[in-house]
């Protein structure tokens, strides 16, 4: 029995240790920045996926900026004082990161507001871990990603993302949809087959305007998103449009603009 026993605790004793030689098994994790209480460092670039960008936090290891990489840290900071006593999944930190990593990521990548809405490439942000919350932590990390919330995978990115939507932007950073309304597919690069192409959008109101209800948004979209695609495919006798508008939740979180859709293969 007492030869039993000791196998079973060397068995356990094995699982053990196996277990926790396989929690730090991931290679693309970087213990370090776990629960990391320092800021993160502008420039850094990482190979991130959708489910990364779906956490709170993030400790994937960073890579050279010329090697394959889908994310580039374009912005980091210590929160607010006003945030440092909310609660780690505090709606307040959002509607911050709204505000503060959309305004920066204009100003990086030499975006206006109506291109951050035709363009394949977004942002992310991340907070400390929630043990380094607990501890004291509170700064906040902004990524330039290779896609948005309906990729499945991101595009890779340049050495450096800095401008890359200034003037005209290549169709590779464009955003189009292959299907037969703007709502039945995913979004897509324009340089790859498509039907619908993102060419304008509409301002619904200001920071302070509460929202004006569904209908109103929505027949205020749809008469301005025929008058600007028929311009800006030259008034053609005959055309196709389509528009994205956005409700009482995306209004709350800060966005004010609906996106009009021209049906062309170019």
């Amino acid at each position: 029995m007492r030869a039993h026993a000791r196998t079973a605790g060397l068995i356990a004793a094995l699982a053990i240790l196996l277990s926790a030689c396989g929690e730090q098994a991931d290679p693309n994790i970087d213990p370090d920045q776990v629960d990391s209480m320092e800021m993160p460092e502008v420039g850094a670039c990482r190979v991130l996926t959708p489910e990364d960008v779906a956490q709170r936090s993030n400790a994937t290891v960073t890579v050279d900026c010329e090697d394959k990489h889908t994310a580039e840290t374009f912005a980091v900071g210590e929160l607010p004082s006003e945030l440092h006593d909310v609660d780690y999944g505090s709606s307040a930190l959002g509607a911050f990161a709204f505000e503060t990593c959309g305004s920066k990521f204009e100003e990086f990548t030499g975006a206006d507001e109506s291109l951050v809405m035709r363009t394949v490439v977004s942002w992310a942000w991340f907070r400390p871990s929630e043990k380094a919350w607990d501890n004291g932590a509170r700064w906040y990390r902004c990524d330039v990603v290779g896609g948005g919330e309906q990729s499945k995978r991101y595009l890779d990115l340049p050495a450096s993302t800095r401008g890359l939507l200034s003037g005209r932007p290549k169709d590779r950073w464009l955003v189009c949809v292959n299907g037969e309304t703007v709502e039945s597919a995913p979004k897509i690069p324009c340089t790859e087959p498509h039907v619908w192409r993102a060419v304008t959008t509409i301002k619904l109101g200001q920071p302070a305007d509460p929202y004006p209800g569904d209908r109103l948004v929505e027949v205020r979209t749809r008469d301005f998103c025929s008058d600007s695609v028929g311009a800006w495919l030259g008034y053609p006798p005959s055309y196709d449009f389509g528009y994205t508008w956005f409700h009482e939740a995306e209004w709350k979180a800060g966005n004010r603009r609906s996106v009009c859709w021209a049906k062309t293969a170019a």
